[in-house]
């Protein structure tokens, strides 16, 4: 005889009631969300802003320069451009129309100088006289200047010379900046999750609501991040990436929601009651995944990296919106769908098959193997991790240039002119500032000082060219200017900037008084490289710590936390180690429309781990409560697993079909950053989906048996209990039959609950039960 059972009745919860009112009140739900996406939209227009990426990064050697330059020599901190002037036949016959191209650039908003290629004093000119390049300096930072503005005022200066039949590209660090072409990735992830959907469910209705709903948060939550822009730098990446995790997360969280409510028609309850319960109960489950994701994209705040920052607060926007459409739009539209969501002839064909043939689902009968042989499994499913992330061992962060862009845009063909002409380091020089406040002595002093640093960076291993020092008019700074021998990517200009900063410039400077500090883009992306090296571990550690203790207020267990966190790791160590063999090691790269390998972009591992283990906490959550569940109830360690992971199998394994499919889409974006964000994503959900949760976690699982579920009684007794209900036993009262509550007070009865749920009970009140003389707690 079992003992009483403490429960909070779920209407009381503030989720039901939520789904409720947006059920009896659908048009009213609808035209709240109309109202609202317009404001925002009106308002991103009228005070929000653009992207623009913003390399500030406090406290590093870069930062130190471009502040001195800044306050000192203006003209020397702003952003800057090339423009590559070519033709097979020679371009010195061409002087006037370079120079009429030179004086309508000099006429742009905020350029400040603009160089003469023929200028003896320093020429721009290759050897063979085919090729010329345009140096255009900037009064403000590339974050000032509005890139794509910037961009097509070059293109328009430069249409004079184009007439004259002359090859112009435009390169540098404003036209890189600019935003990339446009791409389908969007319609391409919304069309394979909409095949996707109407294959699990075999229904049009079902297939659009999902898509419905996640099309409106992107919109919205698009809108809220041009409000954002108009605050604060937002990076030119964050609407794809913000893009690519809003549709994924916003059609797999309407999913969870979706199936939930189905499954409450078939049992029996109205179509509002449905809507109320699902709701409440995968409607929570869906705020505490989304909010999870929240915190652990926002926790990026504290790399301290505003760059890195800005695409966390864009991503985080649009989750939260979606989180926002799964509970309250998302109820109205079923409401408005009446009964045409039971169970599909797609459905009841699966069911009276299993039937006849008498044969459990295929979910539980792989769950019932892998639990009769979990030893071979577990080490299997290990093996085959470790495979997959042994490349990470040779990870390589850094960050992709313009060589890596496709040869269709004008910044590739720039580059390549340039390396070609001019050698590789002529697209990322080196800029050193010179502080010369603490030379003693009159102007022949300061120069005797920039004279033995310009030789000493001559001789300086890896350094193709010194220009000339240039002084700004007070005397008291001075700027030189280093040509690397390897391009900007490349391993050997990182060390070049690390050999400055510890060797040259320290020995060089030694006594003169004078200081010296390393900037320009190349040392810039080498700072924030090494910065987010140096707080990665950092910020897995917090991430992975929160996520424990979360979990173990959740299922009162320190094991299976614990593998859970073990597991996370594996999976996105799998993912990383995609990465390296895709994009470093250049497998496949060329499938992606890469011509070969590129580092692996310095935030990209952060992002990936960030979005990652915020996504797989929702299917953790989803699998482990509910075999949580089953353990309470019978105190089976094996069934409990069978029972778990074939009540969860199908709408985890369609959840993350969709949620791949749209990463996977998103491969085919114009942009390196976004490719890898992509591929390391659809990666990790892959494995999740997969590896974790159909081998790994059974066979772990089956060896712990009831160990899975130990917990210090002493922890037992101080943890607060967050318990798992279910909505077959909300209430019990009543014969079956639920009393719920509406928002405007009016009591309305819920149908007979005849069937069970068939998913993952939700997080709603408190309760302990004794299951075979055990007592555990559970989500009650």
């Amino acid at each position: 005889m079992s003992p009483p059972t403490t429960t909070r009745p779920i209407q009381r919860s503030l989720l039901y009631r939520t789904g409720l009112g947006s059920a009896r009140h659908p048009w009213r739900t609808i035209a709240a969300w109309l109202v609202a996406a317009v404001v925002v939209l009106v308002a991103s227009g009228v005070v929000g802003g653009s992207p623009q990426d913003d390399y500030t990064i406090p406290g590093v050697d870069s930062q130190v320069a471009n502040d001195l330059l800044t306050e000192r020599f203006p003209d020397q901190s702003g952003a800057t451009a090339r423009i590559v002037v070519h033709r097979p036949e020679g371009i010195t016959s061409d002087r006037l129309t370079i120079a009429s191209t030179i004086g309508r650039v000099a006429a742009l908003p905020h350029v400040v100088a603009v160089s003469d290629p023929f200028d003896p004093a320093a020429p721009s000119v290759d050897a063979d006289g085919t090729t010329a390049v345009i140096g255009v300096a900037y009064d403000a930072p590339v974050t000032d200047v509005a890139p794509d503005d910037a961009l097509a005022g070059l293109e328009e200066a430069a249409q004079v010379a184009e007439r004259e039949g002359i090859q112009v590209e435009f390169g540098g660090e404003v036209p890189e900046n600019a935003s990339p072409p446009s791409s389908n990735s969007e319609m391409i992830g919304l069309l394979v999750a909409a095949v996707v959907l109407f294959v699990a469910f075999g229904s049009l209705l079902a297939m659009g609501l999902p898509i419905l709903v996640a099309v409106a948060s992107l919109l919205v939550g698009m809108g809220g991040i041009m409000l954002l822009a108009g605050a604060m730098d937002v990076s030119t990446v964050t609407p794809m990436i913000a893009a690519m995790v809003g549709l994924g997360v916003g059609i797999d969280y309407a999913l969870f929601v979706l199936t939930r409510h189905r499954e409450r028609l078939v049992a029996g309850d109205d179509v509002r009651t449905a809507a109320a319960i699902a709701t409440a109960t995968a409607g929570k489950a869906v705020v505490f995944a989304g909010g999870t994701v929240v915190v652990a994209i926002c926790g990026l705040w504290f790399v301290d990296v505003p760059i890195l920052a800005s695409i966390g607060f864009g991503a985080a926007i649009v989750v939260a919106v979606s989180v926002a459409a799964a509970v309250t739009l998302l109820p109205a539209l079923l409401a408005l769908s009446g009964d045409r969501l039971r169970t599909t002839r797609h459905e009841r064909r699966l069911e009276r098959r299993g039937r006849a043939t008498g044969r459990a689902p295929l979910a539980a009968r792989w769950a019932d193997h892998v639990g009769h042989h979990p030893v071979r499994y577990a080490s299997l499913g290990l093996v085959v991790l470790l495979l997959l992330a042994a490349p990470v061992l040779g990870l390589r962060l850094g960050w992709a240039d313009a060589g890596n862009e496709p040869t269709s845009t004008t910044q590739r063909r720039a580059y390549d002119l340039t390396a070609e002409e001019f050698g590789p380091g002529a697209n990322g020089p080196i800029v050193v500032a010179v502080d010369l406040t603490g030379v003693a002595g009159d102007r022949s002093a300061d120069d005797a000082v920039l004279s033995h640093l310009s030789d000493e960076l001559g001789r300086t291993d890896g350094v193709a060219m010194v220009l000339p020092p240039e002084r700004n008019a007070a005397g008291d700074t001075a700027v030189v200017t280093v040509v690397p021998t390897t391009g900007p990517e490349s391993p050997r200009t990182t060390e070049l900037v690390d050999r400055l900063r510890d060797d040259t410039l320290p020995a060089a400077t030694e006594a003169t008084g004078a200081s010296a500090h390393v900037t320009g883009p190349t040392a810039v992306l080498v700072d924030l490289t090494e910065r987010l090296s140096s707080r990665l571990l950092v910020f897995i550690g917090a991430v992975v710590l929160m996520s424990f203790v979360l979990l173990v207020v959740l299922f009162h267990s320190l094991v299976v936390p614990l593998k859970a966190a073990i597991m996370n790791l594996l999976s996105i160590g799998a993912a990383y180690g995609v990465l390296v063999a895709v994009f470093q090691w250049g497998w496949g790269a060329r499938l992606l429309g890469l011509d070969g390998p590129v580092p692996v972009t310095a935030f990209v591992p952060v992002m990936v781990f960030a979005i990652v283990f915020g996504l797989s906490m929702d299917y953790e959550v989803f699998l482990l409560s509910r075999i949580r569940e089953e353990y309470d109830r019978t105190g089976d360690p094996h069934r409990s697993v069978v029972d778990g992971l074939s009540a969860t199998a199908r709408v985890i394994t369609c959840a993350a079909l969709v949620m791949i499919s749209v990463f996977v889409a998103f491969a085919l974006s114009p942009s390196v950053t976004v490719k890898m964000m992509g591929i390391g994503l659809a990666t990790a959900v892959l494995v999740d989906a997969t590896i974790i949760r159909l081998v790994l976690v059974p066979s772990s699982m089956a060896i712990l048996g009831r160990a899975n579920w130990w917990l210090p009684s002493w922890l037992d007794r101080i943890l607060p209990t967050v318990t798992l209900e279910h909505p077959d036993e909300a209430s019990a009262d009543n014969g079956g039959a639920a009393e719920t509550v509406d928002p405007d007070d009016q009591p309305i009865t819920a149908g007979v609950h005849t069937e069970p749920s068939t998913t993952a009970p939700a997080l709603v009140g408190t309760g302990s039960r004794v299951a075979n003389g055990t007592e555990g707690r559970w989500d009650r």
